[in-house]
């Protein structure tokens, strides 16, 4: 057995064991390199080794215990169980047993060691719960870069060339843009700096690079940097200049001589600090303490004495650092927690809105100006897009709560962006056009934001993005070719590039090529077509050009406002499950959509019960006539009675719709008693039928989703009591666009 095997060779190699413990644990490699693997923990006691990483990638392991139980907090017996668990589970990399980083992607199978992940692309990110990604479902950087900033051909950091590629192994900063590196160059740059120090190392910007790095899998250490660790590392920084420099020295004891006060103790130059006297030697007061030497005199033309003292202060700690940094320690933070599921998107679009605070933003707004106050909104310097929606002069108040004005303005919203500047190319299948005007005013990014803050609020799918559009921004389908169909009709780009495309011969193609001569050097593809067979090649450097190289800053900016809520992050983690969110005209409500959505609470007495039942083959018919417009009314009328929205929003109904029921009063009506006597019973049951289908009218709460259904005694009573109650509602709201 595989067991046997292994203690015969422990048998026969004395050192076999110590080797083995120097293994780490989880990932079975003896490497102990910091700055890749974290730190190797050695624990003789229980003959164990394991790398840090390892350990806080790992899916089946938590830190349970305090810092200083077993490594770090995670306890040995729990080391020990995620060994057996992973045991079972094959590398996709090196194909060994053992594999205990997994895809944060249910859906995904893929198991790694961490070491092999490194190798296989994967994407491990050290906060929250510590997700790794997969190459499928790995978050990516996006290429950004404007006319005046040419790419770099050298990483930042080692100075080695580069390609101006970014990839897994090549990354930038998101600040300056201008800074490209090895992802295995600002790993090592990470772990000497630490968490205090790390920083691009152009631009200098700390907080946004720190926490794109973070995304893009890189680990900071929480410690201070490696070179202020170092035992006396600033001692001579310490070290007091106290040497006389006057041309004559009139002390006794020479020039280096300073006493703790008096006439000969030396003073330092108050600028430099590398020159000094003592007061006698140099003429001084015996209470001089700001002196200049003479080539820092001649500098600052003799005024260095009124150059002010910097300002001292006590020196700033470690915990204070900490106290104002927005990265929180991995150190003790990866604890148990849901791994993340995919469902529906409604599904998907609720897990954001837990954020959401009651605290409202109030916004007035005239109907046709809706886009220009969300554009105000969102450019507040006091905004917060966790606030709800407070919508006002869109409509009446005393007529519409202020749930449906909100729903209303963000379906109003949306329409407006589809059709303003940002966009092109035919309805429901829009492109991004590039649009100088909304590049100066950043429109591209306030769009994306409205759209993730009409998404989350409740408001619609957004529906008319073209396939094309929603691959640029989420690359799904992933690295799939862009083509001509793909480019926005009716375009001077699309005419010149169809025009190539379709070309049937070399002299068509050259006759093609030279008229689009400034397009193709505007596009870099200037070069001399030699035959037939370079035609597709360059159709789709054009298309490349078109669609995205030339669209990078939109492209980029509109995701960065996608990412409001957590918007783009959800759609980059499921790109399959919302592209008919992006893509897709919103489903027509129909009669079964409506009979499925709403939940029926029946009486638990069983003559009510009874009457209920009857009703809700009332409710269901009345559903089909209103689809097949044999009702005065819509399903979109009664959809809007039922609920205050016209469609069903993006994010689904919260609370859920539901349906229960009117009876009517129970004391009989006047003259009951009479018709009774006079007709033996029979009179009083028909008086009350009557009256009960005269008086009872449905009755809806919008805020919570709740409709009430009369019970009547006839499918035309209750027809009539509908098509009277919802039209005289429709009739009161304000006319639609």
């Amino acid at each position: 057995s595989r067991h046997g095997n292994m203690k015969k060779k422990v048998k026969r190699s004395k050192g076999a064991g110590s080797i083995l413990e120097e293994c780490c644990i989880l990932c079975r490699l003896s490497d102990d390199d910091p700055a890749m693997f974290g730190e190797k923990v050695t624990l003789k006691e229980h003959k164990l080794s394991v790398h840090y990483l390892c350990l806080l990638t790992s899916c089946g392991v938590y830190q349970r215990g305090e810092e200083d139980e077993g490594v770090f907090g995670f306890l040995v017996d729990d080391i020990k169980q995620e060994m057996r668990r992973s045991a079972r589970l094959t590398c996709s990399g090196c194909k060994k047993k053992g594999a205990c980083v997994g895809c944060f992607v249910r859906s995904c199978r893929k198991t790694v060691h961490f070491p092999c992940g490194r190798k296989q692309k994967f994407i491990s990110q050290f906060t929250d719960s510590f997700p790794s990604y997969c190459p499928d479902h790995s978050p990516f950087q996006s290429f950004c870069v404007s006319s005046d900033l040419s790419l770099p051909q050298s990483c930042s950091i080692c100075l080695d060339s580069i390609d101006p590629v970014l990839s897994y192994s090549v990354l930038k900063c998101p600040s300056c843009h201008a800074s490209w590196f090895h992802r295995e160059c600002v790993q090592r740059q990470a772990h000497s700096a630490g968490l205090f120090f790390f920083r691009c190392t152009l631009c200098n910007n700390k907080d946004n690079f720190q926490e794109e790095m973070l995304r893009m899998g890189i680990y900071i250490p929480e410690r201070d940097a490696s070179w202020e660790l170092e035992a006396n590392a600033y001692s001579e920084l310490l070290e007091v200049y106290k040497r006389c420099d006057a041309l004559t020295c009139l002390c006794d004891h020479g020039r280096t001589h300073s006493a703790k006060t008096g006439w000969f103790e030396v003073i330092r130059c108050r600028l430099c600090g590398s020159r000094g006297t003592h007061r006698k030697c140099s003429g001084l007061k015996l209470d001089t303490t700001d002196w200049p030497c003479t080539e820092c005199a001649q500098a600052t033309d003799g005024k260095a004495s009124l150059v002010a003292s910097p300002q001292g202060g006590p020196r700033r700690s470690l915990l204070s650092k900490r106290h104002r940094s927005s990265i929180h320690s991995p150190i003790s933070c990866k604890r148990p927690s849901l791994p993340a599921a995919s469902g529906s998107p409604e599904e998907l679009l609720q897990a954001l809105a837990p954020q959401l605070r009651p605290l409202g933003v109030q916004l007035e707004v005239s109907g046709d100006q809706v886009l220009t106050a969300g554009l105000e909104l969102v450019r507040r310097s006091d905004f917060n897009p966790a606030h709800s929606l407070s919508v006002r002069s869109v409509f009446r108040e005393d007529l519409w709560d202020s749930d449906t004005s909100r729903q209303y303005f963000l379906k109003l919203l949306v329409q407006q962006i589809q059709d303003s500047v940002v966009f092109e190319g035919p309805d429901g299948s829009k492109n991004l056009a590039l649009n100088s005007q909304a590049l100066r005013d950043d429109l591209y990014f306030d769009v994306g934001c409205l759209l993730s803050i009409s998404l989350v609020h409740g408001g619609p799918p957004v529906g008319f993005f073209s396939r094309a559009l929603y691959q640029c921004l989420f690359n799904f389908p992933a690295n799939r070719p862009l083509t001509v169909c793909h480019m926005t009709p009716d375009t001077r780009f699309t005419r010149q590039v169809s025009r190539i495309a379709e070309a049937q011969s070399l002299d068509e193609l050259t006759e093609a090529v030279s008229a689009s001569q400034e397009f193709l050097e505007l596009a870099g593809c200037n070069r001399p077509i030699s035959s037939l067979e370079e035609r597709d090649a360059l159709v789709e450097d054009l298309v490349n050009f078109t669609m995205i190289t030339r669209m990078q800053l939109p492209l980029q900016r509109i995701r960065e406002g996608l990412q409001t809520l957590g918007v783009f992050d959800q759609v980059q983690l499921f790109p399959s499950v919302f592209c008919g969110l992006f893509c897709e005209a919103a489903v027509r409500l129909s009669a079964q959509t409506l009979s499925q959505l709403f939940s029926v609470g029946f009486s638990p007495q069983e003559e009510r019960l009874n009457r209920e039942t009857a009703v809700i083959s009332f409710w269901r018919h009345f559903l089909l006539e209103s689809e097949v417009g044999r009702s005065s009314i819509s399903l979109q009328d009664l959809f809007l009675f039922a609920t205050g929205v016209e469609e069903l929003p993006a994010a689904g109904l919260l609370p859920p719709p539901s349906i229960s029921f009117l009876h009517p009063f129970n004391s009989s009506p006047p003259g009951a008693e009479e018709e009774e006597e006079e007709d033996g019973g029979g009179g009083k049951q028909e008086v009350m039928k009557e009256w009960k289908d005269e008086g009872l009218f449905p009755q809806s709460d919008p805020g919570s989703k709740h409709l009430l259904l009369p019970v009547t005694s006839s499918y035309q009573a209750f027809k009539s009591s509908m098509e009277q109650a919802i039209s005289h509602h429709v009739h009161l709201l304000p006319t639609k666009r």
